[in-house]
């Protein structure tokens, strides 16, 4: 175990020892995905035969993977270079390895949804690709015996209206974009914060809840406004001129903890709730005080729309088709990657105040690409940043077998931004129409299988 805290020097000596030379740099990607019954686009449970659980086990056994338990129960499993783990409501994630280009994204996620899909379609079971539980509502979700998510589930209650949704219901995209030091981390911080409403509309995919239309394309993106204020959403800070480690520091010493694992136990800090790491810090909780290991764990259940750990977690897409589900990296990769591109994706949305910002955010959930901007929509500047993206990839020169650059993740969705639509705008015209409100013919036309890789 490691030895206790002895000042802030050590919490912000964390994130400068995640600088690394450009040489250095990766793009880590994680990917959420919802199954449910093939027939109904029910969620399926995590227990029984035709759970969560089963399908780890099934995979564990065909392809090698070590499997990983928590209280006897099968929850993640291990591979060579990633991992699958499980979100509270049995979404199943793909944690991806470090990889220097999208091709090798692209190559595990193929290899990933191939297995998935072989070991699901035997069990009657549907991936699909949506960016939200399409049909069952909360209490007919099992929850993940996880004790972390035993602590959170009902804290969320008191905290927010949303928060048990975005634990059972949602899932996202994930990337992960490395920094070379404390004036990069921050400007790529600031950036991707200052760009999350065009990720909503670009990528609003969650138009359904419950077994019908929500009102929004990216009711995923909404949850988050009404699930915990403590720690979700864009921190106002992150704007100021000059905001480096120590502000982020001082930010997330302030934000109340769920709990202190020691061994493989997790202590409950919610009752009563408010302790914050701060005064966990200052005085410690009974005999426990802070080490280390907590000030990462703390940092992981900071849930704004773009985390710091020892690398930029950008957070704000809804899970994708496969076809499109690595456009999100490719993007973060072209504009994050190349100082020109950064500068210039930054311009796009430098003008806006903070409550623009959030009020953007908003609208985009609810209106997408066509959500106004003085005399523009977002769709005007999607097609910016797409064009910026695809000049920052194309740079980079990463190519793969056939001599194609990182750009081919971007084209088949930056067809869609031209035309003004995002996913969740194709999902609610084919509801409304050719599927007519059926759910079943929902699920036939958006699971992996029927979907398909680029």
């Amino acid at each position: 175990m490691s030895e206790e805290i002895r000042s802030k020097e050590e919490l912000l000596e964390y994130f400068r020892s995640g600088s690394k030379p450009r040489d250095r740099w990766r793009i880590g990607t994680e990917y959420e995905k919802i199954a449910v019954d093939a027939h109904s686009g029910r969620a399926i449970p995590f227990s029984g035969p035709r759970g969560v659980e089963a399908i780890l086990r099934s995979l564990a056994d065909r392809y090698g993977y070590e499997p990983e338990d928590e209280e006897g129960r099968i929850i993640a499993l291990k591979g060579q270079a990633s991992s699958i783990t499980l979100e509270p409501g049995g979404q199943i994630e793909l944690s991806g390895e470090q990889c220097a280009d999208i091709h090798c994204a692209y190559s595990e996620f193929t290899r990933h949804v191939s297995e998935l899909v072989e070991v699901t379609r035997e069990m009657g079971i549907a991936i699909l690709g949506l960016g939200m539980q399409p049909a069952s509502p909360l209490d007919q979700i099992e929850l993940l015996p996880k004790a972390r998510y035993r602590i959170m589930f009902p804290y969320m209650a008191r905290k927010g209206r949303l928060g048990q949704r975005m634990m059972k219901q949602t899932a996202g995209v994930q990337a992960n974009i490395d920094y070379g030091d404390e004036a990069d981390a921050m400007r790529k911080l600031r950036v991707s914060f200052g760009l999350t409403p065009l990720f909503y509309a670009i990528f609003g995919n969650s138009p359904l809840t419950d077994g019908d239309l929500n009102g929004y394309l990216s009711y995923r993106a909404h949850v988050w406004t009404d699930t915990d204020p403590d720690r979700c959403g864009i921190p106002a800070f992150v704007f100021n001129d000059g905001a480096g480690f120590e502000d982020y520091v001082e930010y997330a010493l302030d934000v109340p903890m769920y709990f202190l694992i020691r061994g493989h136990h997790y202590i409950d800090l919610t009752r009563p709730p408010g302790l914050t790491f701060r005064q966990y810090l200052e005085r410690g909780y009974q005999k426990e005080r802070a080490i280390l290991e907590d000030w990462g764990n703390h940092l992981t259940t900071i849930f704004t729309e773009v985390r710091l750990k020892k690398y930029v977690e950008i957070r704000s897409a809804d899970s994708q088709p496969p076809s499109t589900i690595l456009a999100f990296p490719a993007l973060c990769k072209g504009i994050l990657y190349d100082d020109d591109c950064t500068l210039a994706a930054w311009d796009l949305v430098k003008q806006w105040n903070y409550k623009e910002r959030l009020k953007l955010g908003e609208m985009a959930s609810r209106m997408g690409l066509e959500t106004p901007v003085g005399r523009f929509k977002l769709k005007d500047l999607a097609v910016e940043l797409f064009q910026i993206a695809f000049t920052g990839l194309a740079r980079n020169k990463a190519v793969n077998s056939r001599g194609e650059d990182e750009t081919i993740y971007l084209y088949r969705l930056f067809d869609q931004v031209r035309s003004g639509y995002n996913h969740a705008n194709i999902v609610v015209a084919r509801w409304k129409g050719p599927w007519n409100y059926d759910m079943s013919r929902l699920v036939a036309g958006l699971s992996y299988e029927a979907e398909g890789m680029v």
